[in-house]
């Protein structure tokens, strides 16, 4: 067995109204005094005000990077503007996009990286990967760990309810995750780590066992998924890659993001794919379709915009677009095996 690499969180801050601890925190972890903050304009309009005082009354500099996806000629911008700066920190401030962008903008300038997120969609807030779009095809890049974390629960319990719940969708992903990883083990000898893939898994459980308590009053939890979602970050830290959270749901995902553009968040997908990857590797998919509706997730394609076809085309699609052994290499689909698929576990 080969080596390979952890980075994780050096320290992480969960709390109501902690937006406003961001400078006291960024002081703790290091001696940085010009700090670039990496957001969309929504969000800075928002809560910039809240992070450019706190980050003044600690005698640390701030300037923004506003960006509008997370694609290479944003990166690229970011990237300069870091250079060209003197940043000695990167702050990511929102969503999946704007983490993603300063994760990989910072690990590219070798400047540490703060993850501040606004919602609670993925697990991309904690994980050493990040996902760039090129002409619309994703790639998940490795980069850094965060060097520090601060969620803010009241920030992110403020964003509408179908982050968390997308966050719900990517959390339960990883039951098929762990699996593919599994099934590469055994039939590929690809390296297997037991502790990131039970690290996955109960981030995992989390969401299935609770999923009448979430689904009941989704604020009052957030911090549950919060701190589910940082776990299964730390678990692809530990593992070196992102194998205990990404398998064949999230490469049908990305699939649909090429064959559907803008139709549903990243979450909500991965949650539909883990149904159909766990009816192909014989798992309990029923009990998951069921979790993630008390939770309302979606768990149907039409509900995302998403046609019957356009979900056969994505199956046939999901396996191109990685060389990582999962049940979609395994099985390989036919389009009339596919439609059967779809069908059986009613998520159209």
């Amino acid at each position: 067995m080969g080596s390979h690499f952890m980075e994780l969180p050096r320290a992480v801050l969960v709390g109501n109204g902690i937006v406003k601890e961001t400078g006291k925190f960024l002081v703790k972890l290091c001696n940085s005094k010009r700090a670039l903050i990496i957001s969309d304009e929504f969000i800075r309009k928002r809560y910039g005000d809240s992070v450019e005082d706190s980050l003044r009354a600690c005698q640390i500099e701030s300037d923004w990077n506003i960006i509008k996806a997370a694609d290479f000629p944003n990166l690229e911008e970011a990237s300069r503007k870091i250079a060209e700066s003197n940043v000695e920190i990167v702050i990511g401030m929102g969503g999946g996009a704007s983490i993603d962008v300063a994760k990989l903008s910072a690990y590219r300038s070798g400047k540490p990286f703060i993850s501040l997120p606004t919602n609670a969609a993925h697990d991309g807030i904690a994980s050493p990967f990040a996902s760039i779009k090129d002409s619309g095809k994703p790639y998940s890049i490795v980069s850094s760990s965060p060097l520090g974390l601060l969620a803010d629960t009241q920030i992110i319990s403020s964003a509408p309810p179908k982050y968390a719940r997308s966050g719900c969708g990517d959390l339960v992903s990883k039951i098929t995750a762990v699996t593919d990883w599994q099934l590469a083990r055994d039939e590929k000898g690809e390296y297997y780590g037991e502790y990131a893939a039970n690290l996955a898994l109960l981030s995992a459980q989390v969401i299935l066992k609770n999923s009448n308590r979430i689904g009941s009053n989704l604020t009052e939890n957030i911090r549950d998924i919060v701190e589910a979602l940082i776990s299964a970050g730390v678990a692809a830290g530990i593992a070196g890659s992102s194998r205990p959270c990404s398998g064949s749901e999230h490469l049908f995902s990305h699939a649909l993001d090429i064959i559907a553009p803008g139709k549903g968040l990243h979450g909500e997908k991965c949650g539909i794919g883990t149904i159909l990857m766990a009816k192909l590797h014989d798992l309990d998919w029923e009990k998951i379709k069921e979790a993630l509706e008390k939770i309302g997730a979606p768990t149907s394609l039409l509900s995302l915009g998403i046609t019957k076809e356009e979900a056969i085309e994505a199956l046939m699609l999901a396996p191109k677009l990685r060389d990582r052994y999962t049940i979609l290499h395994k099985n390989k689909l036919s389009p009339e095996d596919a439609s059967r698929l779809i069908e059986v576990t009613e998520i159209v």
